[in-house]
């Protein structure tokens, strides 16, 4: 494709270089060393976190961060439906059974109506997973008098939504505990990699020692308890440590694309731009539209955008959806069908690659215009 989703962007500055350097001239190539330890400082000064321990992806993250908030075999955990898989494959891990939770119209983000009337079922869940999605926050004003009401642990997952906000607020501060990704496609990347976000130095050593193995500290390897092998690595918090340096330009770069798009669509009476949140600060990572009064499908216009050498993808097909999770409790805020399910079916992520030319943004938005006027 040569224009396409997003993809990693190291900086013009070459600091992701010198960190990677100095990690190989100490010799420091192993989960533990100098860039991990700064990369957890730096965070925690750029967000005004507590603690932060960062992690071999954000999955791994979540996983022990539900695993610190308690949740074990049997225990019923709230997730987001429209999410990517990440978000809720770790309640698995731990044995536990995720109900899932419609969305809202204007963010795609936890309905507080469906949330309701998932606490009139299961008034005792062990944790609540919020997804920040695409970079926009979810309805915090809402959801959290309804979560707090039944002292439910929040699990605040902010994977897409790194230097985005609400209410001035950086995301993944939200909750309990807060989980960040650094996947390849993330607004800034470690190859792979996350990080998860904690309120004291007790919990922030507890989850250590769970993801190097739960060793003992003992000259010979002694384990009390099941451990993980989900460290970050020293050359890769190197990475990170490089590209937090650039985050706020990649977030507004991500941003300049969304307003170009937003700006282009203005007259188009077939298209909504998607992700909207009252009082907060997005960080754009995915442009994403949403059609309408039209009789093209979504997929038909990714189809069309791909022999024009666009890359673009649906939205997250809802995990209620999904053949893995079919036997799973779904809360819709509707009476018929769901809120996420019409997303997905009629939604489109766009090019947002902060490589990008604006340029570029624009032609891939006169393409979709010009083909939903001369077919629907």
């Amino acid at each position: 494709m040569k224009i396409t989703l997003p993809t990693p962007h190291m900086s013009d500055e070459g600091y992701e270089k010198e960190y990677i350097k100095e990690a190989f001239d100490t010799n420091w190539i192993a989960p533990l060393g100098k860039n991990v330890t700064e990369f957890e400082n730096e965070m925690v000064k750029f967000l005004g976190a507590k603690e932060a321990v960062a992690l071999s992806s954000g999955t791994a993250s979540i996983h022990l961060g539900l695993k610190m908030l308690g949740v074990k075999q049997g225990d019923i955990v709230f997730c987001q439906s429209f999410t990517f898989s990440g978000s809720c494959n770790p309640i698995a891990y731990c044995g536990a059974k995720p109900v899932y939770i419609d969305s809202e119209i204007t963010s795609g983000n936890m309905s507080p109506i469906a949330l309701k009337k998932a606490y009139e079922k299961y008034p005792n869940p062990k944790a609540v997973i919020i997804v920040d999605l695409y970079g926009t926050p979810a309805n915090y004003d809402e959801l959290l008098p309804i979560i707090k009401e039944h002292n439910t642990p929040i699990l605040e997952d902010a994977a897409e939504a790194l230097g985005g906000k609400y209410k001035g607020v950086y995301l993944g501060l939200y909750g309990d505990c807060g989980v960040l990704s650094f996947n390849g496609n993330k607004i800034i990347t470690t190859s792979g990699g996350g990080m998860l976000l904690v309120n004291n130095k007790e919990q922030k050593d507890k989850v250590v020692y769970w993801s190097t193995q739960s060793r003992e500290k003992c000259l010979w390897y002694e384990h009390k308890e099941i451990g993980y092998n989900y460290r970050l690595s020293n050359v890769l918090a190197g990475i990170g440590r490089g590209q937090l340096k650039v985050l706020q330009k990649r977030v507004d770069k991500k941003r300049e694309i969304y307003a170009t798009y937003k700006k282009r669509f203005e007259g188009c009476k077939y298209i909504t731009m998607f992700g909207e949140q009252k009082d907060s600060e997005p960080n754009r990572w995915l442009s994403v539209i949403s059609l309408k009064n039209t009789k093209v499908k979504a997929m038909e216009l990714i189809d069309y955008l791909f022999k024009n050498e666009v890359e673009t993808r649906p939205a997250w097909k809802p995990m209620h959806m999904q053949p893995v999770f079919k036997d799973c409790d779904f809360f819709s805020e509707k009476q018929v069908g769901s809120t996420c399910q019409d997303i997905f079916e009629s939604s489109i992520c766009l090019p947002s690659d902060t490589k990008t030319d604006l340029k570029d943004i624009e032609f891939v938005a006169k393409l979709i215009i010009d083909y939903l006027e001369k077919n629907s």
